[in-house]
């Protein structure tokens, strides 16, 4: 018997779209060299990258991503990471199903076929 489509799942909160890819470049950080990341962008912060769904960018950590996007993306920059850098606490941070938060933050290192994902909370009532 099929069991009914939960309405809550990350198509709901994603918006419909796929998470971030990340593809195969000339190395991955274990050998110092950048991979190339896909990252997906949330349909809440799009706006602050020209309506992108995805940008693409070689980085070795989500830290070097995320400096990439300061530069590239200064808006969506801010909304992930405060004024010092640091990842605002209303936004988690996730290479594959792992909570950056749970490791070494945003300087977790990037391998060839991992997934990040940004996603902002969503509160209310």
């Amino acid at each position: 018997m099929s069991s009914p489509v939960d309405s809550t799942g990350p198509e709901s909160y994603l918006d419909g779209a796929a998470p971030m890819i990340m593809q195969n470049s000339t190395g991955s950080s274990a050998s110092g060299r950048a991979t190339t990341v896909t990252i997906f962008v949330p349909g809440l912060l799009r706006h602050c990258c020209d309506g992108a769904s995805e940008l693409t960018m070689p980085a070795t950590s989500v830290r070097a991503a995320f400096e990439q996007l300061e530069r590239r993306y200064p808006s969506l920059y801010r909304s992930v990471c405060d004024e010092t850098g640091a990842q605002r606490r209303h936004v988690n941070i996730f290479v594959n199903a792992f909570n950056t938060r749970d490791g070494n933050g945003l300087d977790t290192a990037l391998l060839v076929g991992d997934v990040i994902t940004i996603l902002p909370a969503v509160s209310g009532g």
